[in-house]
């Protein structure tokens, strides 16, 4: 019998380290690599010529949502992430995660991406969640933050709060969560300040955990945002990760080359920062990120009550706030609307027109008839401060996005192109195209440095005895195929996936090849 359950035979090996590629084989016993070498005269129960094609570690995404949109036990094989050639998924990001679970306020946390009514929790804890995920059958990889956001709202009382919070924090962290995610826009951090998160986040102190942040304000407000987290970071001594990293409108693009300098310059005081992105210049987001900071810290029902008004005085300065931001409605396309799913690809502009309102005026309207749960696409992101980012030696690449399965997908319902193609139009765009990064580089931004920012210790590099998370590719062909009008297109140029050694693609078809496992901190 042979000892190698696959052989992935000639290919140009990359490391995942940013390393240079050698020529050379690579054999997998089981779910771990054994020997990275000249293995011709080997025989293998599967053998894969990888001539001419680049064998390179899964690609890690450290910032995706199949688990808050439950796409990752409605759609288990997770293809549109497969499909780029991720083989681990990191969810409990921007504040929220599926555990600890906590009632009813838990539940009405992710209502603003499922109806909650037809889901099934049947955990509590962190450790219950991640032990039902280990008895279920998933495509991908799966390992999950612990969001603050999730545990403040559960703790509502005065009474021991914080000691509370510290508590479930501690214990979300033991049980398995590689770290804690945070979102300080949202309602349930707005009334907590600086002295009280810092109390806080000390309850990761000393464990090498990973504090991740979506940006309070992402806007003309980044540079106040960032020092917020530069100064919390520095008090819990903690390492600080941004998620997908950007400035939004045209008033905040000549403030982002200020923003990385601040960062780099906190950098070189010894504050451990990173972050990630996606590569686009279209956000996908939700349309209630619009309106202005004081808005979004109100409750759902506040906020719902405002927009039903007629007599409230803040519903009028919420119109004169969209006003003076001059919003280009013509380039904000409605991607998912729960009630009057028609909404689905038109412009503001369109759906302005059509209702004989102001584009403010359609904006309330929409929010208040849908639960505040409308997703956008909106151009407002400049593509120089991709390309810096890009560039960043400090940063990897995300999808921001969703895994779906094809059969799964609603045609009322337009996620963002890159839950469907990130990961290959990055190396398209910033290897290919403007030549940004060489291939070693940009490979490293895809697997082995997301592993290093997380912890990963067993995944994200072709070494011995790491687990058999590998893809191979076509560097010619390689590209992403997914649009804005229609993003249920797979790339092109990846031929074979395999998850924990386990064929998930081959020959550029999907098996139904279920080999993906939970993943704790190790």
């Amino acid at each position: 019998m042979s000892k190698y359950s696959l052989i992935i035979k000639n290919g140009t090996v990359f490391d995942g380290k940013g390393n240079k590629p050698v020529l050379a084989d690579v054999g997998v016993s089981g779910d771990e690599i054994k020997k990275i070498g000249d293995l011709r005269n080997e025989p293998a129960q599967n053998i894969v010529d990888a001539s001419g094609k680049y064998v390179t570690p899964g690609f890690i995404d450290i910032t995706g949502h199949s688990d808050t949109h439950w796409t990752l036990f409605s759609s288990p094989f997770q293809r549109s992430l497969i499909a780029q050639g991720v083989t681990t998924v990191f969810g409990g990001n921007c504040g929220t995660s599926l555990a600890p679970f906590l009632g009813e306020s838990s539940a009405k946390e992710i209502s603003r991406w499922v109806d909650v009514s037809k889901l099934n929790f049947n955990w509590r804890s962190m450790g219950e969640f991640l032990t039902e995920m280990e008895k279920r059958r998933i495509g991908i990889n799966f390992g999950t933050f612990v969001g603050l956001n999730t545990i403040r709202r559960a703790v509502m009382e005065e009474n021991q709060r914080t000691a509370k919070i510290k508590l479930l924090l501690k214990n979300s962290l033991k049980e398995g969560a590689f770290g804690v995610s945070t979102n300080f826009g949202l309602s349930e951090l707005s009334y907590m300040n600086d002295s009280d998160i810092v109390e806080i986040l000390k309850a990761a102190e000393g464990q090498s955990i990973l504090v991740k942040h979506h940006l309070e304000d992402e806007g003309e407000n980044i540079l106040p945002a960032i020092s917020r987290l530069i100064g919390t970071s520095r008090a819990a001594k903690c390492a600080l990760h941004i998620s997908h990293f950007k400035s939004l409108g045209r008033s905040s693009w000549d403030a982002f080359s200020g923003a990385l300098a601040f960062i780099n310059n906190a950098r070189a005081s010894g504050i451990k920062i990173t972050y990630d992105f996606f590569p686009y210049s279209k956000t996908g987001s939700s349309l209630l990120m619009l309106l202005p900071m004081w808005f979004r810290k109100y409750s759902r029902d506040e906020a719902l009550s405002i927009l039903s008004s007629k007599t409230d005085k803040r519903r009028d300065d919420l119109k004169n706030s969209l006003k003076r931001m001059t919003l280009h409605y013509d380039k904000i396309i409605v991607a998912t609307a729960v009630a009057g799913i028609e909404c689905a690809g038109k412009t503001m502009e369109r759906l302005a027109v059509d209702s004989g309102q102001s584009g403010e005026e359609t904006i309330l309207t929409l929010l208040s008839a849908n639960d505040l749960r409308v997703s956008i696409f909106n151009e407002v992101i400049a593509e120089r401060n991709v390309d810096a980012v890009a560039a960043d030696p400090y940063s990897v690449i995300s999808s921001d996005g969703v895994g779906y399965d094809f059969s799964k997908l609603d045609l009322n319902d337009l996620p963002h192109p890159r839950s469907f193609g990130a990961f290959p139009k990055f190396l398209d765009m910033f290897v290919k195209k403007k030549k940004i990064l060489s291939w070693e580089q940009a490979l490293c931004k895809m697997s082995g440095q997301p592993a290093e920012i997380v912890g990963l210790k067993d995944r994200g590099a072709l070494e011995n005895g790491k687990k058999a998370d590998i893809v191979v590719f076509d560097p010619e062909t390689v590209a992403d195929e997914a649009t804005y009008d229609y993003p249920y297109k797979y790339p092109r140029g990846i031929s074979e996936v395999f998850v924990n050694g386990e064929a998930v693609i081959t020959a550029g078809k999907f098996t139904n090849n279920l080999s993906g496992k939970a993943i704790k901190r190790q």
